[in-house]
């Protein structure tokens, strides 16, 4: 059985919602985050030394970081989620996306809620921080235009990996229809998806 450590608010939704693509079975195990710090309960360090979700027990293993366990699943039970090799354009697209969503965008919405929290101690480094975001989103926004999913004309992982960076710009960063209307269009095709709705539901304990 596959077990899913999953967090409320996380990245741990996107291994929900691959597993709900591969039609996997799965077990998920929600843990909460303390309403004072927003920190994961210190008790996952017994999982794993960092003590970060998603953390993902199968086959014997206990996988750690999104990406790779992203990686894990797809070379094991979802092959078909990423691009081959044999379509060149499509599948180094995907796997720049693959490394961009936690490589980039996500340290640059991280910087920006820090700094959203910093109060006039940010003041200093705001400009900046919003010049960034406003530059990776503005860089997305026109890729995601050139294509019905961020690899190609097919859905794949890498539009599973960029969804949890898209949405926290929208609650954290102001994107909206307005000013990214193709980033808008993309992330209402991923939250569609009946495997993302499903991944939503147990992630809830709604399903």
């Amino acid at each position: 059985m596959i077990r899913v450590h999953h967090l409320n608010i996380s990245r741990s939704l996107r291994v929900l919602w691959l597993l709900e693509e591969a039609g996997l079975d799965y077990e998920v195990v929600r843990h909460k985050r303390d309403t004072k710090t927003m920190r994961a309960p210190l008790a996952l360090r017994n999982l794993h030394p960092l003590g970060k979700l998603p953390i993902v027990e199968m086959d014997g293993q206990v996988l750690a970081e999104t990406g790779l366990i992203i990686e894990y699943i797809l070379a094991a039970h979802a092959p078909h989620l990423a691009p081959a090799a044999t379509d060149a354009q499509a599948h180094w697209r995907y796997r720049y996306w693959m490394h961009y969503a936690e490589g980039s965008l996500m340290p640059q919405l991280l910087l920006k809620l820090i700094a959203g929290k910093m109060g006039i101690l940010a003041l200093p480094i705001r400009g900046m921080v919003n010049e960034q975001v406003k530059l990776h989103l503005d860089y997305v926004e026109q890729e995601a235009g050139r294509s019905p999913w961020l690899a190609g004309d097919q859905f794949s992982a890498a539009d599973i990996m960029m969804s949890f960076p898209l949405e926290v710009a929208v609650m954290r960063a102001g994107l909206n229809a307005q000013n990214s209307p193709h980033i808008s269009r993309l992330l209402q095709a991923m939250q569609a998806r009946p495997a993302y709705q499903r991944a939503v539901a147990k992630a809830a304990d709604k399903a």
